[in-house]
């Protein structure tokens, strides 16, 4: 019998419904292609009936062969060639048909699969900066490709294996029951409730292991992948026997489940292989006994063997694949789980395109929270108007990027409204929002892929030219000609080949081609040397000229060009002037200011 093969899973709450709900969503990825999907269960119903009728002929070969002998006639004169040929027939038909229905069903097979990956990468896409922000990318991909697997079992042994054999037993078992002793019928019957009964009530009790087994491998994965991302970090700190240690630990406890699965495993085999071995006993003894009282010929008796055969092996198999259709329902529930997740931030039924006419944003009395308990801004109000720049400052938790993660609309506002020449950001459509802001982040992270997808990205329908017009103006195009692979030179995982100065010029090099008319720069320069700072900066002053800008700044020299400056202290806007007033106000941006002068001599 098959043995289980390990497979992770990092759910926690596991439920037969869920389970279920997970095999329904699955159907209209498949009832989609119907047309083939009939004509496939057209075959398979042939080839069924082929297989069925084949113990048949094959009992009249050898009664007929048998009458021969027994009548001292020539076996090739008595014997009619007609049901030897039909028995050949018959055994071609039965694998032709079945591999015909396989190459019907495999586009159907491919497509179901590619439809709902791509529909829970897309809705993984749609979801919250929040959902992202906790997630484990090991573990979700881990759960994703765990999930595929199980998708392409489940279509085809759900489909061509559990209820065409069941059809199988049942039509054998009818043909016992009317032409022979219906006892051959009743013991076929009887060993299949049985049968049923004990596998489907044990399998259930092991899925706990398997669910043990599955979180633990998971964890194992989400830690491994989450410590070669910060690789650097356990060089840093000479950590590397301490994640080891720890990997190790979980390892261990994939084990201990994965065992207890394999020992759960084989109590499950060994009752399913007593049950048939009761059946077929029982059978094999009445068919005997016929033959002993002369009410069956030995063709019967090869007939019912024949049968015996015939259920026995799909039967134990059943067991086997309801086994591992119950292990990949639980494998794929994780992943139908996430598409069915509900997205946080979703566009209102009414909600219409953005229209940007000026570019002018307005914070109107904006108050928002990541936990309830601990608020992060409290009744903010700015606005920028149409072209010109604004600058928010403060310390570090001040609330400073989540002015520009609510700008982007990641998270929903608790109270106020967020405004863009009049229309609030809640009623418009996300992509449409999006589309008309362009960011320089902090920390920019860049695709493993090659400089020109990279820059290109900030605009993926561009020409060639405007992506290579993009990386002048962006003063990357010199230090993209001094590279061996030029514009084909492989960044590396998040952009770790190339250094701060060079990232943020191909973030820049992004925007530029975007060409939005509302840019944000959150804290684009705070991770450069004074040098580099001082360069990046010309290019972000160049390319926000005329466009509505909000910039988020550590370092108070990068905005006193700003129109307007706020300080920004415990979620609430303390000081508000252009960078002279300010001083002049001696007040909390002119400590700043002094301290920060201080520092830098």
């Amino acid at each position: 019998m098959a043995r289980d093969h390990a497979r992770s899973d990092s759910m926690t709450p596991h439920t037969t419904t869920g389970q279920w709900r997970a095999a329904w969503s699955l159907a209209p990825y498949v009832w989609r292609y119907k047309g083939r999907v009939l004509a496939a269960f057209a075959l398979l119903l042939c080839a069924k009936l082929a297989n069925v009728s084949i113990p048949l002929l094959l009992k009249e070969i050898v009664d007929r062969v048998g009458h021969a002998a027994s009548a001292n006639l020539a076996a090739t004169l008595a014997l009619p060639m007609f049901f030897i040929v039909l028995y050949g027939l018959l055994r071609f038909g039965n694998t032709a048909f079945t591999e015909l229905r396989d190459a019907l069903f495999a586009r159907v097979l491919q497509r179901a699969m590619r439809g709902a990956i791509h529909d829970v990468f897309k809705h993984l896409h749609a979801q919250s900066l929040r959902f992202h922000l906790e997630r484990h990318t090991g573990g979700l991909a881990v759960d994703i490709e765990r999930g595929a697997r199980s998708i392409r079992f489940l279509i085809n042994f759900t489909l061509f294996n559990i209820g065409p054999t069941l059809l199988e037993i049942l039509m054998v078992a009818g043909i016992l029951f009317f032409k022979y002793d219906p006892w051959f019928g009743a013991i076929t019957l009887m060993t299949l409730a049985v049968y049923l009964a004990f596998t489907i009530s044990i399998t259930h009790w092991r899925l706990q292991y398997r669910r043990a087994m599955n979180e633990s491998d998971s964890r194992a994965n989400a830690r491994a992948v989450d410590s070669l991302l910060n690789y650097e970090t356990v060089k840093y700190f000479n950590n590397e026997q301490y994640e080891s240690d720890r990997l190790k630990a979980d390892l261990r406890r994939a084990e201990d489940a994965t065992v207890q699965s394999e020992i759960s495993l084989a109590w499950l085999n060994a009752g399913q292989a007593f049950i048939i071995a009761v059946g077929v006993t029982a059978m094999m003894g009445l068919a005997s006994q016929g033959v002993a009282e002369k009410s069956m010929t030995i063709g019967d008796l090869v007939l019912v063997n024949a049968y015996l055969i015939q259920l026995f092996i799909p039967l134990n198999f059943l067991g086997t694949i309801y086994r591992e259709i119950r292990n990949a329902l639980t494998d794929m529930e994780k992943l139908f789980g996430l598409l069915h997740r509900p997205a946080e931030i979703v566009d209102a039924p009414d909600a219409r395109e953005l229209r940007v006419d000026k570019g002018e944003v307005r914070f109107e009395r904006v108050s928002f929270a990541y936990d309830p308990r601990r608020p992060i801004l409290e009744a903010v109000s700015f606005s920028i108007p149409a072209g010109r720049k604004l600058a928010v400052v403060g310390a570090s938790g001040a609330g400073k990027s989540t002015l520009s993660r609510l700008l982007f609309r990641f998270f929903d506002i608790a109270d106020g409204r967020i405004l863009i020449d009049g229309q609030d950001i809640c009623q418009v459509t996300q992509a449409s929002l999006r589309k008309q802001i362009g960011m320089v982040p902090q920390d920019t992270v860049l695709f493993n892929d090659s400089l020109y997808h990279n820059i290109a990205y900030g605009r993926p329908d561009a020409s060639h030219s405007e992506v290579l017009e993009a990386a002048r103006a962006a003063r990357l195009d010199r230090f993209i000609a001094s590279l061996p692979d030029g514009y084909d030179t492989v960044v590396g995982e998040r952009g770790l080949k190339l250094s701060g100065g060079e990232k943020q010029r191909v973030a820049i090099a992004r925007t530029i081609l975007k060409n939005p008319p509302i840019l944000v720069f959150d804290e684009a320069t705070s991770s450069l040397d004074s040098a580099t700072e001082q360069a990046i900066n010309q290019e972000l002053a160049r390319i926000s000229e005329n466009r509505t800008t909000l910039v988020i700044a550590h370092r108070l020299s990068t905005v006193v060009d700003a129109d307007e400056i706020l300080v920004l202290e415990a979620g609430r806007i303390v000081e508000r002037g252009s960078h002279a007033a300010l001083l002049a106000a001696e007040g909390r941006y002119a400590a700043m200011w002094r301290l920060q002068q201080r520092d830098s001599v």
